[in-house]
């Protein structure tokens, strides 16, 4: 029998296998328990999270410290964020992570890097109303992001202390993580409160954050100003392609934490297809995959779209399904249960540092290259 039959025969054997009783009322047992005062977040998770969406989160959680986390599986650690995350307060999560060693590199839209800064600059942002007359808002100079509000003082007063930072960069293309650890360096001498803020403590634990579509924010609108003025600076998003590449192939195992979905969440997948389909470089897919999301797979858009069609185009790994979980619902809530839980399970883990890395990193992926264009020029 040749081995194509046999794996044939296999996978035969595999779906004609129905699960008997026991096996489908294998699952821990479903009790009542009780809400206890002073109750901590793990055990309120372990003990009333049980079904439905709140399942899903314990799922997450767990795969989160038991398995990403596990120091025997050494795993790089991504995390991508879509959504107005960082004006909710929501910076502070990604600090805990980051200091922890939990998270190793960040794909984020630039808005969410943008309002980062306000929090390290002192300008102030406020709890509101969703249900304002916003005529009436803008005529006061008052910006809302749903029920955020701010004066529309801190986008200029931002803006100028991006320009200010601009004027330090090198006068040629970079890489987006090397426009955000500088600006993160700035805020760490000149911030007024840094420790609020992830560019800052990034820049300082060298935690690489790169923006899929630079353009796409203020940050980016400000660098389109410098260039008006006849500035070289510009921001490469192919540098960014390579560099992030380059920390998954080097990795002995890779997961990620998405949150929301949209650019960032395909930044990060698209490294196994850039991988093997660009490269020629046999890598496999990604081997952990955690998702909170407020969309669904049936729009066809890529922020719903599930871990088993992400096996299809080689981004996740076919034998690690159980390796995912997906969380309908919304960041705000379930991302700082998720840190809770992680902080209170799992052991921090040493910081990988992987901006200190990239040269030696991008020389890895170059050599691999190289050697695999025998095989597929």
């Amino acid at each position: 029998m040749s081995h194509h039959d046999s794996h044939h025969t296999e996978d035969e054997q595999h779906q004609q296998h129905q699960p008997t009783q026991q096996e489908y009322l294998s699952g821990q047992r479903i009790l009542p328990n009780r809400v206890r005062p002073n109750m901590t977040i793990t055990e309120l998770m372990d003990e009333q999270f049980q079904a439905y969406n709140s399942a899903r989160l314990h799922e997450a959680s767990r795969l989160f410290v038991e398995k990403m986390l596990n120091p025997e599986q050494n795993t790089t650690v991504g995390l991508t964020m879509a959504g107005a995350l960082t004006p909710a307060g929501l910076g502070g999560c990604l600090i805990t992570l980051m200091e922890y060693g939990f998270i190793d590199f960040i794909v984020s839209t630039g808005a969410n890097l943008y309002h980062d800064m306000h929090h390290a600059l002192a300008l102030s942002l406020h709890r509101g109303d969703f249900r304002l007359d916003d005529t009436k808002l803008q005529e006061e100079h008052v910006v809302r992001i749903y029920d955020i509000l701010f004066e529309d003082r801190v986008l200029l007063d931002t803006d100028a202390f991006v320009r200010e930072a601009l004027n330090s960069l090198p006068n040629r293309p970079i890489a987006t993580s090397e426009l955000h650890h500088h600006l993160g360096t700035q805020l760490l001498k000149a911030g007024v409160n840094p420790e609020y803020s992830v560019l800052a403590q990034a820049a300082a634990w060298n935690v690489p954050i790169y923006t899929s579509s630079p353009g796409d924010s203020s940050i980016g609108m400000n660098v389109a100003r410098n260039a008006l003025e006849g500035s070289k600076l510009t921001l490469d998003p192919l540098a960014d392609v390579n560099e992030t590449t380059a920390i998954v192939h080097h990795a002995d195992q890779n997961g990620v934490i998405i949150l929301g979905g949209g650019s960032p969440k395909n930044f990060y997948l698209q490294t196994q297809p850039q991988l093997w389909e660009v490269l020629g470089i046999q890598k496999g897919g990604h081997d952990y995959f955690i998702q909170i999301t407020a969309d669904a797979p049936h729009w066809g858009g890529l922020s719903g779209a599930t871990p088993s069609e992400a096996v299809s185009w080689g981004k996740i790994k076919p034998n690690q399904l159980n390796d995912t979980a997906v969380v309908y619902g919304d960041s705000t809530i379930a991302l700082p249960l998720l840190t809770a839980y992680a902080v209170s399970k799992a052991q921090p883990r040493p910081r990988k540092e992987l901006y200190a890395k990239r040269e030696a990193l991008l020389t890895e992926l170059k050599d691999a290259f190289e050697a695999h264009k025998q095989f597929r020029p």
